[in-house]
């Protein structure tokens, strides 16, 4: 099987697993439901990921690795800090909306089960694709003296809890609108908490 073939066999078992496991939990998934999906042997499984373990600490650098390269491109367009903050939001509730299971995976698997992710994914080392995009995004709004120069934790708890926050309620339907209607709402209300001349 030539490389390319090989890698886009395991993004494929990548993409049946993530969907089994934000559905089902990591636990109640075994390897031969995600072969069984699949319509391929266990042992086949088996030649692409060492254990069930090796498997979610793939999907969360996976995962990560897309959303980074959503935010790359919009660090890397020329457009004001307000705007880059419109857009993160609009494309993470964008992926809420289209991927949901890449969101459900983070909030229900990978920040629920850490005892999975102890060995190879402490602190943000499976995260950081994503993560050092949004460093990236605070640090160049810092310097351009739109954002408030602090703690980049605060920061990104900030923004994330607000991201994370409103897909949560997204999965459990207690939203009585579409994610992409509350976007205008919750750039603002990131954007004050955040900019440089707070009242």
């Amino acid at each position: 099987m030539s490389p390319s073939k090989k890698e886009e066999k395991k993004n494929n078992i990548i993409d049946v697993a993530l969907k089994l496991f934000s559905k089902k939990g990591f636990y109640n998934t075994t390897i031969p439901d995600i072969a069984k999906t699949l319509n391929i042997s266990v042992g086949s499984m088996y030649n692409y990921f060492a254990s069930k373990e090796v498997l979610a600490k793939d999907i969360m650098r996976y995962t990560s690795e897309i959303l980074g390269e959503k935010i790359k491109k919009i660090n890397n367009s020329q457009i004001s800090t307000k705007e880059k903050i419109k857009k993160i939001v609009a494309t993470y509730f964008e992926i809420a909306d289209n991927r949901p299971e890449m969101i459900e995976y983070f909030l229900r698997v990978y920040l629920s089960n850490r005892d999975v992710f102890k060995n190879g994914c402490e602190g943000m080392i499976c995260v950081s694709a994503f993560v050092t995009e949004i460093m990236i995004f605070f640090e160049e709004g810092v310097r351009n003296k739109d954002l408030r120069n602090q703690d980049f934790f605060s920061a990104f708890g900030l923004f994330m809890g607000y991201l994370g926050g409103m897909a949560f309620l997204k999965g459990e339907n207690v939203l009585d609108k579409n994610l992409k209607d509350y976007v205008d709402n919750i750039s603002e209300n990131i954007y004050f908490a955040l900019k440089t001349n707070v009242e």
